[in-house]
């Protein structure tokens, strides 16, 4: 004995103007600091082994120095050329990413006075590097988490763009965004 299939729908408002342009823009900032979050990610897990294979703190710091040095020589003069929106969802997507929010990866790679340096000097700049990536209770990072799908799974487009996401929104058990 099987249930009947019963199909649920939903009304979704349509955008404004306004959300139009919000949408896009954060479509437009994802695309751009997706890639150095994921990379952040990558680099983490890599530098963890090496760090498990140190044999005491002073190697271990000598290893945090040298992988400072690599990540500002490789992504410093990108990250530096992001506007202040682009930094605080990369901040979340760090935390995405890693499972550990911008403050706490400082913290245990650099020390607690990093941390507390970078945090400081962060919310003078309007950041905050404990921001936690949270897709159940925030707008934001629930749009951010759809935008993050259409573009792994690509959503059979070669480019993503708002009617994929409001197409997106219409088949979404979330609908509110």
């Amino acid at each position: 004995a099987y249930l009947n299939t019963v199909k649920v729908t939903g009304y979704v408002c349509p955008l404004t103007e306004a959300e139009k342009r919000k949408y896009k823009k954060l479509i437009k900032n994802v695309k751009k600091v997706y890639p150095y979050a994921k990379e952040a990610g990558r680099l983490l897990d890599s530098y963890t082994l090496v760090l498990k294979s140190a044999k005491n703190d002073s190697q271990r710091k000598k290893i945090m120095k040298q992988a400072e040095t690599d990540i500002e020589n490789k992504f410093g003069p990108k990250l530096k050329k992001l506007n202040k929106a682009q930094g605080k969802i990369l901040i979340r997507l760090i935390d995405r990413e890693t499972g550990s929010d911008s403050y706490a990866l400082v913290k245990d790679l650099r020390g607690s006075f990093r941390a507390a340096f970078y945090q400081t000097l962060g919310k003078i700049f309007g950041y905050n590097l404990r921001s936690k990536y949270d897709p159940v209770n925030n707008s934001e990072d629930r749009m951010i988490e759809r935008i993050i799908f259409a573009i792994e799974t690509k959503k059979k487009h070669k480019s993503l763009t708002l009617k994929t996401l409001i197409a997106y929104r219409k088949n979404s058990t979330l609908n509110n965004f």
